[in-house]
């Protein structure tokens, strides 16, 4: 090397955006491959999926978001979350993962070629599922996992409800609802019934038919991945000791403040336990939902799949909200 060389770092595709906006603000460019700390892994990113979270960390909205993403414009530019892809390097604290690796978990920037992950949020790749059903997992399993299990308290037996049940959340939540041993009865429109009872579901109410809180059915736990039903409808189903669980809200704040604030309320003075939780991704869970996977209790479902440079594309569809289940992203 002459002295007047540098060393060129080196660069990858990534969708980034610098301001919220609509799909339009996120833009495929070239930007620095990313450097990996001593607790981190450097992931070649084969496939990610887009989340509700996604669109409103785009968005900006509600604004109760901004509290941590950024008040006038985002901290993080690059876009993504949930990763499934092959380790290409670890820092030197990382032991128990190697190059060459196949791995999925839950990250930031993950809409790239590369991201680097904490060691902690990666788990080996389920044997038994392609790059891009393990890129699907993330957000969407730990929140269904999380809320049936941890909030819902979800034990053999117990007749659960899930609202909801065809996007990315509930899709997952029919199947893991069934892998606990619970009797499920899905809520979805027309056009998602065949699915939801190929899922597992063992009754299914069609709500472009039949107000479904309207059954004379209670339920030991209602999982509400919609919340747009006033919370007095959906209390009224469940047993005296039952669990409302919410993992979907009003897209505004004129209505999700209140909402937030009559389920405090009612958690508190009410008859009912009702919760709202933000999913913890981590490691134990990952394990989990691999296993729940590779003895076929759980499979990813796929609506429609984009290429990276297209992911633009894939957020408005989803902000459409008639996706069936998760919208993957391959790289």
């Amino acid at each position: 090397m002459t002295p007047d060389m540098t060393t060129q770092q080196e660069t990858m595709r990534a969708i980034v955006h610098d301001r919220y906006g609509p799909p339009e603000v996120l833009e495929l460019k070239e930007i620095a491959k990313p450097e990996i700390g001593a607790d981190q892994v450097l992931v070649k990113v084969h496939a990610s999926s887009v989340n509700p979270a996604d669109w409103h960390t785009m968005k900006g909205t509600p604004f109760l978001v901004r509290m941590t993403s950024g008040l006038t414009k985002p901290k993080r530019t690059t876009a993504g979350m949930d990763v499934a892809g092959t380790v290409e390097a670890v820092g030197k604290n990382v032991e128990r993962l190697q190059p060459g690796d196949e791995v999925f978990g839950e990250s930031g920037g993950t809409f790239a070629e590369y991201a680097a992950v904490p060691e902690r949020l990666l788990e080996l790749k389920p044997a038994n599922a392609s790059f891009d059903e393990a890129g699907a997992v993330g957000v969407a399993a730990f929140t269904a996992l999380q809320g049936l299990r941890d909030h819902g308290k979800v034990k053999a037996g117990d007749s659960v409800l899930i609202n909801g049940a065809s996007g990315g959340v509930g899709t997952f939540a029919v199947q893991i609802a069934k892998a606990l041993g619970a009797e499920v009865t899905a809520v979805c429109s027309t056009r998602n019934v065949d699915q939801a009872r190929a899922i597992g579901a063992d009754h299914v109410i069609d709500y472009t038919n039949e107000d479904f809180t309207m059954t004379e059915e209670r339920f030991d736990v209602i999982l509400d991945c919609v919340g747009l039903r006033p919370l007095s409808d959906t209390n009224r189903l469940l047993s005296p000791d039952g669990i409302y669980v919410a993992v979907g809200a009003p897209k505004s704040m004129v209505r999700i403040i209140p909402r937030i604030a009559k389920m405090m309320l009612g958690s508190r003075f009410g008859s009912h336990q009702t919760v709202f939780f933000i999913a913890n991704a981590n490691r134990d869970d990952l394990v989990v939902l691999r296993d729940m996977i590779e003895s076929g209790k759980v499979t990813p479902v796929i609506d429609r799949t984009y290429p990276l440079e297209e992911t633009g594309a894939a957020m408005a569809y989803l902000g459409e909200g008639h996706a069936q289940a998760k919208i993957a992203i391959t790289v």
